[in-house]
């Protein structure tokens, strides 16, 4: 075991400082884009004239392009050197944005955002890779903490600025906000960067690798982004799709453990450490993005919150990581990051049942308070494990075992979002079923004609009381679940 070579003499400690800020800059704005287009994607629609169907295909093809892409990121880091592999996806990410800003029609848009997350793929694992050249062994705890603190931020604010730009400019500019941002992660890049370059290494391209990887990942990521809507294995096509992504699963890790130079180097598995880390930060991570998925569209669609104000109440729980970041990269340096990881999955735990205490009644800070103090215990969970899935390999593996935790990640985020999506759907059906067998409609009727109601609205009125009820029960036991998993 080793870890990533010390920070060049030609990195001055301010200069780490600035080009420490400027990759988790670029971490965030590749984060962000997961979430920014969620909210916008009506405005989208009716602005193209497709449907809001057709519009969630803006959303797909990132997420595919990415998953795909992500662990590849240690064959291309290797061929082609760290810093390099990070510039250049700086810029073709800044560009795809652009197309993506100028965008009039459907196909064209859906293409810039796949050329989005390819380029973005890279530039997770890199940025992380990098942060570890950058500074000293003794100040890479505190560096991760400011990465992980980014990777918590994106998917918070990501609706919040996608709605307040949206609603404020046009939909245009999710997507034109990240060219000056590229443009400052590039010029910064290109000047404190250069120092710490990796070695080139001429390898023959693993195409079979390639394609299978292509083939599974892709069939993957499409069941779970469109299995919900296409009722799961009721839709002959959906069972084509998982049976593709099985088999190629199986061939291509039977195929990349035989390959002298695979395209995804499996290899780092072999680390116990490493292993066991990424297991437990994707199956701990899952269960704390399942929260940001339900908590913004229950708050939206059912409160009456707008999405800028969803957006903030959800960015609490970053705000919390922020302040504790530093304190955690402290602790894993005299404690062992074990109980830091123990009490940090407990901790989220433990907010997941707070939250079944919520109502229909319960306002903007009751709704805020438990996502703040959730971010407070985040980071114990997080950064200890981030830096042991890196730490337990050696130095020329980082880059792919930075690949193969940032893919993790991403799937554990598209499984949870699906099968959180599922499973409060699901429950709102049950609760809708059982709040209509105790409701006693004639006295509720009575009660809201004496009010003044006319008939039609009386039973408008009574069904969007139901699916209220429904709907908060549903996100109840949908945290119940979640702490019985955590």
């Amino acid at each position: 075991m080793s870890e990533p070579s010390p920070p060049s003499a030609g990195i001055s400690p301010s200069r780490q400082m600035v080009a420490g800020l400027v990759l988790a800059l670029a971490n965030f704005m590749v984060i962000l884009d997961l979430t920014i287009a969620n909210v916008s994607i009506p405005h989208v629609a009716g602005n193209l004239g497709i449907t809001l169907e057709q519009g969630a295909w803006i959303i797909t093809s990132y997420a595919v392009a990415e998953a795909i892409c992500v662990p590849l990121t240690g064959w291309i880091a290797g061929r082609f050197g760290s810093v390099r592999t990070f510039l250049f996806s700086m810029v073709g990410f800044g560009i795809c944005s652009f197309l993506c800003g100028i965008s009039v029609t459907l196909g064209m848009l859906v293409a810039s955002r796949i050329g989005q997350g390819i380029f973005g793929a890279f530039l997770m694992p890199m940025s992380q890779t990098l942060l570890l050249s950058v500074f000293p062994p003794e100040k890479r705890n505190m560096a991760m903490g400011l990465w992980a603190v980014t990777l918590l931020m994106g998917p918070a604010l990501g609706p919040m600025i996608g709605g307040y730009l949206t609603e404020n400019y046009s939909w245009h500019w999710i997507f034109l906000i990240n060219i000056p941002v590229a443009i400052l992660c590039i010029v910064v890049g290109f000047s404190l960067l250069r120092p710490i370059e990796t070695e080139r290494q001429i390898l023959p391209i693993d195409f079979v690798g390639l394609a299978l990887l292509i083939l599974w990942v892709g069939c993957l990521q499409l069941v779970l982004d469109l299995g919900r809507n296409h009722d799961w294995f009721a839709d002959p096509m959906i069972v084509a799709l998982s049976i593709a992504s099985c088999v190629g699963f199986v061939v291509f890790v039977i195929w990349e453990l035989g390959e002298d130079h695979p395209i995804v180097d499996l290899r780092v598995l072999r680390h116990r450490g490493f292993s066991v880390a990424l297991t437990v930060l994707s199956l701990a991570f899952a269960g704390y993005f399942a929260g940001f998925v339900i908590v913004p569209q229950w708050q939206q669609a059912w409160l009456g919150f707008p999405a800028t104000a969803a957006g903030l109440s959800s960015s609490f729980s970053a705000m919390g990581g922020l302040i504790t970041a530093p304190l955690v990269a402290y602790l894993m340096s005299r404690h062992d990051p074990r109980l830091l990881v123990s009490g940090g999955v407990a901790w989220i735990a433990a907010m997941a049942l707070l939250r079944t205490t919520w109502t229909t009644d319960s306002d903007f800070w009751t709704l805020s308070l438990p996502q703040f103090v959730q971010g407070l215990g985040v980071t114990f969970m997080m950064l200890p494990l981030m830096t042991l899935t890196l730490n337990t390999v050696d130095e020329n593996e980082v880059a792919s075992a930075a690949g193969l935790q940032s893919f993790m990640r991403t799937i554990a985020t598209a499984v949870a979002t699906s099968i959180t999506l599922s499973y409060w759907g699901d429950t709102q059906r049950l609760a809708r079923s059982d709040a209509v067998a105790v409701l006693q409609p004639e006295a509720a009727q009575a009660s809201l004609a004496g009010l003044g109601f006319p008939p039609d609205q009386v039973r408008q009125v009574l069904s969007n009381m139901v699916d209220l009820e429904a709907t908060t029960m549903a996100l109840i036991h949908t945290f119940w679940a979640t702490t019985a998993i955590l």
